[in-house]
């Protein structure tokens, strides 16, 4: 199931509970429809849990309250311990450092609150509560760990890989460089060696056919031996395993189902009719989608990241951006690859490249390649 699709469920699931539990309950000393009000709002906070967790854990508060206060105490309903237990769950999960321990500081002090705005409240009212929010919150705090780990080895896989596959195409280059090498050689000994043996044939064959006719075997012998060994060196060479094609835009969803696969939320969204590119700017286009999702591989955690297209008339438009911490990948920072790989992969074709922490949160790469008027081509 998806991550937005499972929200949906749940927060679907405790609304009907809450609204439910508000209207029927015998605990409700104001209006029930007052507290049915308050406790679907609080359901309905759950939608945000992923992209706000902070904002949504300061909306609970904001609603727990004023309904521990004038409407019904929060512990006579146990359907309102569901959102509180999921947001501090997803403080833990999906904050960011600083952000998460704000959210378990409100949760505590949320539950403390409306344990003493209760009568008759005791000491159990308020130390086991908290330790419940506390317990939710490192069992969120834990996975998003073991999920940055997670992707941190898949991309040291890939990036293993990636190496592996480079020193095997160096390989197979450096022995094609080889073989090249001795082709020449074989060439050249063997012409070099035929024109000798020719011109000594030509003048010496009226005064001594015999010898000329030897030197014309010789000749041939000679350039039988260099085509053979020519034959053997170009087998080699059609044996040899070609690299594979370089991606182009038609990939962009393989990759993005790849990404999504390792634990990252990611979805590919495309606007306007394509057009046509060359292969190369294809690939630079590609490249500058791969680099953006391993950088949020690596820091955006199990954070939604969008990946958007968009074909205008004189330009493609290319965005990558997500939810996380917005801190940099080292990545972006090394030669050839990261932020300065893209930018010089698209300084080719005319397009330039920005990126940076959103002022919402989270990290976004922008790219823009001008187009050639074309012919509008089919998706």
């Amino acid at each position: 199931m998806r991550p937005r699709t499972l929200d949906i469920v749940l927060t679907a699931a405790v609304f009907v509970t809450s609204v439910s539990e508000s209207l029927v309950s015998a605990g409700v000393s104001g209006p029930r429809w007052a507290a049915a009000l308050l406790s679907g709002a609080m359901s309905l906070l759950l939608l945000g849990r992923r992209t706000h967790p902070v904002a949504m854990s300061v909306a609970l508060l904001a609603l727990v309250l004023p309904t521990a206060a004038f409407v019904v105490n929060p512990s006579d309903l146990i359907s309102t311990f569901f959102p509180l237990l999921i947001l501090a769950y997803g403080g833990g999960a999906y904050a960011s450092p600083r952000g998460g321990v704000l959210v378990l500081g409100m949760m505590i002090a949320g539950v403390v609150a409306v344990g003493l705005l209760s009568p008759d409240y005791m000491s159990a009212d308020l130390y086991f509560p908290v330790i419940i929010v506390v317990l939710c919150w490192l069992g969120g705090r834990t996975v998003r760990t073991r999920a940055r780990h997670a992707a941190e080895l898949h991309e040291t896989a890939a990036l293993a890989a990636e190496r592996r596959e480079r020193e095997a195409d160096e390989a197979v280059a450096e022995e094609r460089r080889r073989i090249a090498r001795e082709m020449h050689d074989v060439v050249a000994h063997s012409i070099s060696v035929m024109v000798v043996q020719a011109g000594g044939a030509r003048r010496i064959l009226a005064s001594d056919p015999v010898r000329a006719e030897e030197a014309a075997s010789r000749i041939r012998a000679t350039g039988s031996d260099a085509l053979a060994e020519m034959h053997i060196l170009l087998g080699v060479l059609e044996s040899a395993p070609d690299g594979a094609s370089p991606p182009t835009l038609d990939g962009l969803e393989e990759l993005v189902e790849r990404t999504r696969a390792a634990g990252l939320p990611v979805s590919l969204e495309v606007r306007g009719e394509r057009r046509a590119l060359s292969p190369g700017a294809e690939l630079a286009v590609y490249r500058v989608v791969q680099e953006a999702l391993t950088n949020a591989m690596k820091h955006a955690g199990s954070a939604t990241t969008v990946v958007r297209l968009a074909w205008g008339e004189d330009a493609l438009e290319i965005n990558v951006a997500d939810r996380g911490e917005g801190g940099p990948s080292p990545r972006l920072a090394g030669a050839g690859h990261g932020l300065i790989g893209m930018r010089e992969r698209l300084r080719v074709y005319g397009g330039e490249v920005q990126s940076g922490p959103q002022p919402e949160g989270g990290f976004e790469v922008a790219a823009r390649l001008p187009l050639e008027p074309a012919t509008v081509g089919a998706l």
